[in-house]
């Protein structure tokens, strides 16, 4: 039976769709088209070890999330936590870390949808516009990247069910390729080909593990749909875990299948890794096809639920008023966040005529930030455990008493490690056009930031007294 709360939203999500979202942001492209770099960076066994480390480190952010979308299971997620904890600022500069993650990784997808076409279809590229940082870009590369983006938009404007739905079927579709890449690893790959297991030492291990937050970003979609989930409040907390650790299993089986299916050497030099070594060890261009196939799955899925994320984090800052209230509306027949929707598709629309290059610059930018938002709910997770020891908690880890700070203190600890491999001059520092892009998104969130009323005291009604304040200096 459908529910619908009093701001809008439908009440329609069960624990297959929430588990579906989750895996599906976080197994997007990225595994398709940067496996060979890994292994190329760390050798088989320092990449997947770097693999697990980070899948460890998500799931220790993931308990921490767990228990704060059990005790307040609102769309926005993060915002909430970060506005009953610490206040409207430092709610903003989450939430804008967040957001800003979950648009660089939708734009991402939208222009890893016409590499992969055209890996299968040579001949796509015709009509040249212009060349950005050496790639030609062409009109009809570039349209079915926005054609795609039209079209999941449109999905996600009819409603979350039908979205996740479609959720559903592509993880289903993409779980039998990961079927047809263990059989084909152990019929036709071989140990040799696994030489070497490690590379460049901790600095070809740190180069992979810097791409984490970008790989696993997606599991914090299920707060910020949490509003529209028919789930106990337990049950939506111990679903993000499953949902890290499902996505850890798929990445590290990647990585180990693929290096098995062909020698790393030819796997550096390949067009697109994985669908070189599934086609190599089948001898079958047709299976190689077929892996490309679960790759657009994964693009889908990806692009679906961060999309979601993206629009209800957007919805969340306009109803409290530090966005522009456009993007508080709520479509009055489908209960979407339509506005929030428009503006993200609309972006993810333009991203493919600025060419490939913008996959490695979207990856590089948007991961900082994601860090800083998961650093500060984990801040604010230790923080509301000693201010409101007595809240609700449903989903309650660590126990009542202080194995739950350790949790959050071991959260704080390892993301803040995370950040600081971001930092110029660190073995894993961006390059120019990502910092480029990073300055400018916080640049314009500056802007936002700075024009929210102080004195707005952290607290279970923070939301309410920052659109008031907002409002009264209007007047």
């Amino acid at each position: 039976m459908t529910h619908t709360d009093q701001r809008g939203f439908k009440k329609v999500l069960g624990r297959i769709d929430a588990i579906a979202l989750g895996v599906g942001a976080m197994i997007g492209f990225g595994w398709v088209v940067l496996t060979g770099g890994w292994l190329d960076d760390a050798g088989t066994m320092g990449a997947a070890l770097a693999m697990l480390a980070g899948g460890i480190i998500m799931t220790v952010v993931g308990l921490v999330y767990g228990e704060l979308v059990a005790a307040m299971p609102a769309a926005g997620g993060e915002h909430n936590y970060l506005l009953r904890g610490m206040g409207a600022r430092w709610a903003f500069i989450g939430s804008w870390g967040i957001t800003v993650g979950y648009i660089t990784i939708v734009a991402f997808e939208a222009v890893a949808v016409p590499r992969t076409v055209q890996y299968i279809f040579p001949g796509l590229s015709q009509i040249p516009l212009w060349t950005i940082a050496g790639f030609e870009v062409n009109l009809t590369w570039a349209l079915v990247g926005s054609l795609s983006a039209v079209i999941i938009t449109w999905i996600n404007i009819r409603g979350v069910k039908q979205a996740s739905t479609v959720q559903i079927f592509v993880i289903l579709f993409l779980a039998i390729v990961g079927l047809f890449m263990i059989f084909g690893a152990f019929s036709g790959g071989s140990e040799q080909n696994m030489e070497p297991f490690f590379s460049n030492g901790m600095a070809g291990f740190f180069t992979v593990l810097v791409v984490v937050p970008f790989l696993f970003v997606g599991f914090d979609v299920i707060p910020q749909v949490s509003e529209e989930m028919n789930l106990s409040p337990k049950k939506l907390g111990g679903t993000i875990v499953i949902a890290v650790l499902l996505a850890t299993v798929w990445y590290g089986m990647v990585i180990l299948t693929t290096s098995a299916s062909l020698p790393v050497a030819e796997l550096a030099v390949a067009d697109i890794a994985v669908a070189d070594a599934v086609g190599a060890v089948f001898n079958s261009q047709a299976m190689a096809n077929l892996l490309l196939a679960g790759g657009l799955a994964g693009i889908l899925t990806s692009w679906n639920s961060l999309l979601m994320g993206a629009s209800r984090l957007l919805w969340a800052l306009g109803n409290s008023r530090m966005l522009p209230r456009w993007f508080g509306k709520i479509h009055p027949k489908y209960g979407t966040p339509i506005n929030a929707l428009l503006f993200v598709g609309a972006l993810s629309f333009i991203a493919p005529f600025f060419g490939e290059e913008m996959l490695g610059w979207l990856v590089d930018s948007g991961s900082p930030s994601i860090v800083i938002a998961y650093l500060l709910v984990s801040v604010v997770f230790v923080i509301l455990r000693k201010r409101e020891p007595s809240m609700e908690r449903p989903y309650r880890i660590g126990g009542r008493k202080n194995g739950g700070v350790v949790i959050g203190i071991l959260s704080i600890v390892l993301c803040a490690g995370l950040a600081i491999l971001y930092i110029p001059g660190m073995p894993a520092s961006l390059g120019v056009a990502p910092y480029v892009i990073f300055g400018l998104w916080w640049l314009l969130g500056l802007i936002f930031l700075l024009r929210i009323p102080r004195g707005i005291e952290p607290g279970e009604d923070a939301e309410p007294r920052l659109v008031a304040a907002v409002e009264a200096r209007k007047k």
